[in-house]
């Protein structure tokens, strides 16, 4: 059974205004949003996108309008969009709906941004309309998306919690003789078990499998001796996600591995104690790279330290090198060094972390050492 959920309709009209605002500020007519993460952030609302345009028009000033096919009517009664006071306009089959959003604008031509998730069977047309090619509405809902208010952190931690209690079980699925496939199947459903609504992605990384971070799960056996990166997530009603690794070990490892390992450890924890507000995403990106160079392992890190979460897996702030972003209470990041070894094994620790005002919250509260599956 697919149960689904949205905050308080009270969580969207907020927002909505500041989007307005933010519209305004930007020198913009309006926002054009089709289905996708900015739709459900805004309205919340789960439509998808299909050959006929379903679109949120949300003009700097004055009321905003849904453009949405008649047939696809019922795919609203699920948002908040009967509370907040947006006008809706349905369009049947030979009707232009591209014509409606101009005129939810208030004239042409119009300056807009549309979401970056709209397909160019409607981006096209819609400028066409537009006479001008719309901008990017990244810009102008970036710093909404990426500074979570009070629901979606509590949602957060909901996920966090969720993942956590997945990743208490896991020892118990990584017995010598199982593939990593089977691994995977048990992990996906301890995921609905614990309380998501879904399963996002679940990586089984054993051995040599271990050094492709972005390895899923294959028919490899399991034996003694492995290392596993185990990295899973999904999302928790009202849809914020979880994202979680932790590397576990069959049997004792090498001295070797144990070695390198607690560097890894001492990474993670350094790019942990640098987050607070003011600093730069760069800078804690650099924390853990840092200390991996110092003992030599900096080659062998080979991806960012982490990216935003929330309705989306990946979204912005991302935390690496080159970006000079300013961290700000209520940004939620993964906090994630890894360090691969091709042809042997690989390790990364993994929390999603909520800026404070003065450092960080882990919503994820597992061991960070090696744990040790004993065989």
């Amino acid at each position: 059974m697919c149960v689904t959920s949205r905050f308080d309709s009270s969580v969207y009209a907020q927002r909505l205004a500041a989007a307005a605002a933010a519209t305004e500020n930007a020198g913009l007519a309006g926002l054009v949003i089709t289905p996708g993460y900015d739709l459900r952030y805004l309205i919340g609302s789960r439509a998808q996108t299909f050959e006929r345009l379903t679109a949120l028009v949300l003009p700097a000033s004055g009321r905003p309008t849904m453009v949405v096919p008649r047939l696809e009517l019922a795919a609203l009664r699920e948002s908040a969009v009967a509370d907040l006071g947006v006008a809706v306009r349905d369009w049947v089959d030979g009707d232009d709906p591209y014509r409606l959003v101009g005129d939810a604008l208030g004239g042409l031509p119009a300056t807009v941004a549309v979401t970056d998730s709209m397909t160019a069977l409607h981006l096209l047309p819609l400028a066409g309309v537009l006479q001008t090619t719309p901008v990017l509405a990244t810009e102008v809902l970036r710093e909404l998306r990426m500074i979570k208010d009070p629901s979606e952190i509590d949602a957060l931690r909901n996920a966090g919690a969720a993942i956590d209690r997945v990743h208490a079980r896991v020892p118990e699925f990584l017995v010598p003789g199982r593939t990593e496939a089977d691994v995977a199947a048990d992990i996906a459903s301890a995921i609905v078990a614990e309380g998501h609504s879904e399963v996002a992605f679940i990586i089984v990384g054993s051995g040599p499998h271990g050094a492709d971070p972005h390895h899923e799960c294959s028919n490899r056996v399991l034996a003694p001796g492995d290392i596993v990166v185990i990295d899973i997530g999904g999302p928790v009603e009202p849809g914020y996600n979880s994202d979680c690794t932790r590397t576990y070990s069959i049997g004792e490892p090498a001295a070797q591995v144990a070695q390198r390992y607690s560097v890894l450890q001492r990474a993670q924890r350094a790019a942990l104690d640098c987050i607070r507000p003011g600093v730069t995403a760069q800078q804690v990106d650099a924390a853990a790279r840092d200390v991996l160079a110092e003992a030599g392992l900096a080659d062998y890190f080979v991806h960012r330290t982490g990216h935003g979460i929330g309705l989306s897996v990946h979204e912005e702030p991302y935390i690496v090198a080159g970006n000079d972003v300013a961290l700000a209470a209520g940004m939620a990041f993964s906090v994630e060094p890894g360090i691969y070894f091709p042809g042997e094994w690989g390790a990364r620790i993994e929390d999603i972390v909520i800026v404070t005002d003065d450092g960080a919250e882990s919503v994820n509260n597992r061991p960070h050492e090696l744990i040790v599956v004993p065989v």
